[in-house]
């Protein structure tokens, strides 16, 4: 296949994984409505950051460390909640304030590094990137096209970074109506639906781990 139409698939590919109402979309809302758009910007790329590794590695086929994924998904998906668990309630403690003369929030870096290790720590995306791919049948890269490989991946990168730009971009304009109460009320919500993504994580991971 021709490396723009891998590029597109993998576009495709990147906006559907990463559209899903996850951990990653509240923190990156929470953050474009308390700072802006760079902001929650920001949050989004550590998950993409994340999902395009996991993309390379799904997309070259690694089964060892598929397998390890697989072999250790309770223990992964524990620790995962936890992390979730921890942002959230951190997320809670924070009280919005609305400040013009305010350039950007302190701290922007941990909401990347944060971001990012919610994804990685979580089986589900290489998982679902090995049964994604594995689906494309000849329209997947031949084995060795590394080339074909790095166009789809970057194609993965391209469309969850279109995601995030949208959505920061659409948050951060509804943020100028809003006042410093509706942000508190954002916060408090947004943090309580990560630290109780957060506990059905790990919840799941414990039934996994007492049924197996």
């Amino acid at each position: 296949m021709f490396g723009i139409e891998l590029v597109a698939i993998g576009a495709a590919i990147g906006i559907a994984t990463a559209a899903p109402v996850g951990p990653v979309n509240i923190v990156a809302i929470q953050r474009a409505f308390r700072y802006g758009f760079l902001p929650g910007l920001v949050a989004g790329l550590g998950a993409v950051i994340a999902d395009t590794l996991l993309a390379l590695i799904a997309a070259l086929g690694i089964s060892a460390v598929s397998g390890f994924v697989t072999w250790h998904q309770q223990a992964i998906q524990f620790i995962g909640g936890l992390i979730i668990i921890a942002f959230g309630w951190h997320v809670t403690r924070v009280h919005p304030h609305l400040d013009a003369r305010a350039v950007g929030p302190p701290g922007i870096l941990p909401s990347l590094v944060a971001t990012f290790f919610v994804t990685i720590t979580n089986p589900g995306p290489v998982l679902g990137f090995l049964g994604i791919f594995g689906s494309l049948g000849k329209y997947a890269p031949s084995p060795g096209d590394y080339i074909g490989i790095g166009c789809l991946v970057a194609g993965v990168a391209g469309g969850g970074l279109l995601w995030w730009m949208f959505v920061a971009g659409a948050v951060a304009r509804l943020r100028q109506r809003v006042t410093d109460e509706w942000l508190d009320r954002v916060n408090h919500f947004a943090g309580w639906s990560l630290v109780a993504i957060g506990v059905a994580v790990v919840a799941h991971a414990v039934y996994l781990y007492l049924t197996s």
